[in-house]
């Protein structure tokens, strides 16, 4: 080849009848290393981009979380609150039915043995919780009071 130094591979012609559209090989070159900046500029920037979202994503996430959570709050004290109460009521069911089934067998005991039993029925308002344990007394309206 020539000594002008160029360079004698094969990619190194400069006169445009190698391939590559008439472009030199070093603009062709020179031309690709511009788009494949430039693509990973667009992809930097989408992953940038998609961060931010996601980032927002999770602020607003953790906001409806702790909003959820202030709205449940409430509703869980009272939970526990019932849930204690119904524990104790649950104890005293436990100790009355006990009791009654003492009493029961004493009154077995009473009637085996011949023994008068009588024994008046004590009203019970948890057995009819749809009748009042006293008598409705009708409400008087007051005079001074106008609509």
């Amino acid at each position: 080849m020539s000594s002008s130094g160029r360079s004698s591979s094969p990619d190194s012609h400069t006169d445009g009848s190698a391939g590559g559209g008439g472009f030199p090989a070093d603009e062709r070159k020179r031309k690709r290393m511009l788009s494949n900046r430039e693509s990973a500029r667009r992809s930097r920037a989408r992953k940038q981009q998609r961060l931010e979202e996601l980032v927002a994503e999770v602020a607003r996430l953790q906001a409806e979380n702790a909003q959820g959570r202030a709205s449940i709050a409430p509703f869980d004290r009272e939970f526990s609150k019932v849930d204690g109460e119904n524990a104790v009521l649950r104890a005293r069911h436990g100790e009355l039915a006990g009791r009654l089934e003492s009493l029961t067998s004493v009154l077995e005991v009473f009637q085996m043995a011949g023994a008068p039993v009588d024994i008046p029925e004590i009203p019970d308002p948890l057995l009819r919780p749809w009748q009042p344990p006293f008598p409705l007394q009708p409400i008087a309206a007051d005079s001074a009071f106008q609509y």
